[in-house]
């Protein structure tokens, strides 16, 4: 295993010069967000994907040699749906058609080097697209202790493509990242190997891709590309090729499927695990036996049916408390100032200059005192993003989602549409937005009746002033029994339309759990620094103009 210096990490050249534009692709829990936050820091734009409420990152690198535009795709599994699963989420279905438009100059495919074999499914498909690509290899470290080795060489001769070990959280392998990324966007210079399938699949495939040309010249794409997907039955590649591809399929896939005794999926699946075993075999070999990790033996605790539930509910009460204690020290801070310079500074302003009572009343009590009020929000929402991104770092709010899944199967969803019920104690705005990323329109709907039952940052200053007025020795126990009461509705809630008007079966939850690993600082307070200025920017706006008004 080649330490990341050996691959140029040390040297100053970057690559060749110009401006480009790099999809970051990967798993969930790979690294992605940290590489993304490393390269553009505080130089990030959140906004919405095309068409979706789905929240969308892309931030800029610049250097001697050029600035690259950075795209944070959705952390997924797969760029299809999974064998068994009914349609695929709404994550996976944007990070496939961003993939293959034709603005990514390169991708950027980080996988997690202790878990190599399962990342490298992704990785199969992103080579089937024929676009520019470089794997960043990532937790070498991680890599080492589980006893691994790797032979960067012989991975990057398996997946055709340049190949760079890093440790993303210290920042190791970037300058040797950045240099491939520009080299490859510069040379356009796509993978140069192939997934392989059955040998009767493989003679299918090449009697059809002579019928798709026309259309794969036309959308920019591989016929081959083309001709997987739309054996797999993949709703884009039927998108393009109309008419033509369905009956392509009518033609093909029965007769395949009988012969071969599988759906015709299950057999693309097969052949892309084969790939990644095939790769994982050429490139890994295994030093010692893993050890057991501090991960596993935490788990055996915190999931626990009887001690998970307490370690939860004391988690909450500390967020609360860190919350409340510290966000609460700053509020008339920000009150004051606001006041000072937004309410009485703009009216000493305008009356200096003669502006009439009205104006002085329009700009100064209401656009000043709707500044006034989301400034006395900004320390405790601050606050509170601030212990959502320590505890999501730490590897906790999977397990939060996981512990939750029973009781959210009681309502009818699946574990994972607890985890925009957990935003929602942010602001119900990005919770009622992060519920289209479950997999069914009737999950997405529920969730969205319920997040609102799930008390807001804003709601925590009313609840926090509430508290110290009426009940200045127990305020913190009010205020967490406010929270659980609206826990409490959303749960019956649920309940409700569970069985009156959105019925329905649960589908299955399926989740990584990310190993522990203690939070670094910087992407803690940068994460919680770009969810609080979305949410000034976002609903700040919004209440804003309703004072005003």
């Amino acid at each position: 295993m080649k330490d990341c210096c050996s691959q140029g990490d040390c040297g100053r050249d970057s690559g060749p010069a110009g401006d480009f534009t790099i999809g970051i692709a990967g798993n969930p829990n790979c690294g992605k967000t940290t590489l993304f936050n490393s390269l553009t820091g505080s130089r990030q734009r959140v906004g919405n994907w095309p068409g979706v409420t789905v929240e969308r990152k892309s931030g800029l690198y610049r250097d001697g040699s050029g600035t690259l535009k950075i795209i944070d795709l959705p952390g997924v599994y797969t760029l299809g749906v999974l064998p068994g699963l009914e349609e695929e989420s709404l994550d996976e279905r944007l990070a496939r058609n961003h993939i293959m438009d034709d603005d990514l100059d390169v991708l950027v495919n980080i996988v997690d080097a202790s878990n190599l074999e399962r990342n490298l499914y992704l990785t199969a498909q992103l080579v089937e697209t024929g676009r520019p690509m470089v794997v960043a290899l990532n937790m070498m470290d991680a890599a080492r202790q589980s006893g691994l080795n790797i032979d960067i060489d012989a991975l990057a001769r398996a997946l055709g493509c340049p190949v760079i070990p890093m440790v993303a959280s210290r920042g190791k392998g970037l300058v040797a990242l950045l240099r491939a990324v520009r080299q490859v966007a510069a040379s356009g210079q796509a993978p140069r190997v192939r997934v392989t399938y059955a040998p009767l699949l493989e003679r299918i495939l090449e009697q059809m891709q002579p019928q798709l040309e026309p259309a794969a010249r036309t959308h920019g794409v591989l016929p081959r590309w083309l001709a997987v997907r739309l054996f797999e039955g993949d709703d884009l590649a039927l998108k393009m090729t109309g008419e033509a591809g369905a009956r392509l399929r009518r033609q093909y896939v029965p007769a395949a499927e009988a012969e071969l005794g599988e759906d015709a999926d299950i057999l693309i699946a097969d052949g892309r695990f084969s790939f990644a075993h095939a790769v994982t075999r050429a490139a890994v070999t295994r030093t010692r036996q893993a050890e057991r990790r501090l991960s596993d033996s935490l788990d055996r605790l915190v999931l626990s049916r009887f001690a998970g539930p307490f370690i939860f509910l004391g988690i909450i009460y500390l967020m609360f408390m860190f919350t409340i204690n510290l966000g609460g020290v700053f509020v008339d801070f920000f009150d004051q100032t606001a006041a000072a310079i937004f309410v009485d500074g703009t009216k000493a302003v305008l009356g200096a200059v003669g502006a009439p009572l009205w104006l002085k009343v329009l700009l100064g009590d209401g656009l000043g005192g709707g500044i006034q009020v989301v400034a006395t929000f900004v320390p405790i929402i601050g606050f509170l993003y601030l212990f959502l991104s320590l505890i999501e770092d730490s590897g906790y709010m999977a397990r939060a989602a996981f512990l939750m899944d029973r009781l959210m199967r009681v309502v009818g969803l699946p574990g994972k549409a607890f985890v925009p019920l957990i935003v929602g104690f942010g602001c119900n705005v990005p919770a009622i937005m992060s519920a289209r990323t479950l997999d069914r329109e009737r999950d997405r709907i529920m969730t969205v009746m319920m997040s609102p039952f799930m008390s807001c940052g804003a709601r925590l200053t009313v609840y926090a002033l509430f508290a110290a007025a009426f009940f200045p020795r127990n305020g913190t126990n009010i205020v967490f029994a406010l929270y659980l009461i609206g826990i409490l509705a959303a749960i019956a809630t649920g309940f409700l339309l569970k069985h009156t008007l959105l019925k329905g079966e649960t589908t299955p939850f399926l989740m990584e759990l990310p190993p522990y690993r203690l939070p670094r600082l910087r992407d803690v307070a940068l994460a919680a620094w770009v969810k609080l200025k979305s949410f000034v920017f976002g609903a700040g706006k919004i209440i804003i103009i309703v004072i005003t008004v």
